[in-house]
């Protein structure tokens, strides 16, 4: 995978030529992508994973766990998801809120920032979120909506992963995104977006 050219660099802006290759999918349609793409984005991730630690930190557990908290409450305030729902997945997301041994990590990794041609990643995009973290973040939010897919890019990963941890994050990350997608106009209950993801946990 060859980095794409850089055009321009102001920071904390960077800006790239375009990456060849298609985005590997988009949350809530099905992916076109090959199995071998996702087993190669896999392996990708796991590059990232094996990299030098970058010198800022990324969010403490109880940062994580404070905003979740406060996420879950607004939800059942306002009367945007069912109370049964909320709670059923803050406790699948117990499973996340583990001490874990920091990596690099991209931090935002959803399907439309990695591109592929073929069975190869050509590329990835928008690393503002880049930090010290999890490594089964990384691997959660790659998958979000795509759960049939998780075993192809654990086989690219190539390490033992806890599978239930995975899944915490899916019930995590979507609640807490709930909010923020409702106000900037995106769907979250489209077919097989956050609250389809929320609603597989029951």
């Amino acid at each position: 995978m060859a980095p794409p050219q850089v055009l321009w660099r102001k920071p904390p802006v960077l800006a790239l030529a375009a990456v060849p290759g298609t985005a590997l999918g988009r949350l809530g349609e099905p992916s076109t992508a090959s199995p071998a793409a996702w087993v190669a984005a896999g392996a990708a991730v796991r590059k990232l994973h094996d990299a030098p630690l970058p010198p800022w930190p990324g969010q403490s557990l109880d940062e994580i766990a404070s905003r979740l908290d406060g996420e879950c409450e607004w939800l059942v305030t306002n009367g945007v998801l069912p109370a049964d729902l909320v709670t059923r997945n803050r406790r699948v997301a117990e499973a996340a809120l583990r001490p874990w041994t920091p990596v690099f990590t991209h931090g935002d990794l959803r399907l439309t920032h990695v591109f592929v041609d073929g069975g190869e990643v050509t590329g990835v995009i928008d690393w503002s979120e880049a930090n010290r973290g999890d490594a089964l973040y990384d691997l959660a939010i790659l998958t979000l909506g795509h759960e049939e897919r998780l075993g192809d890019v654990v086989a690219g990963y190539g390490a033992d992963v806890d599978l239930d941890v995975i899944r915490a994050w899916w019930s995590l990350r979507s609640l807490v995104a709930v909010r923020w997608l409702i106000e900037n106009d995106f769907d979250t209950f489209s077919p097989g977006c956050e609250v389809d993801v929320l609603r597989a946990r029951l």
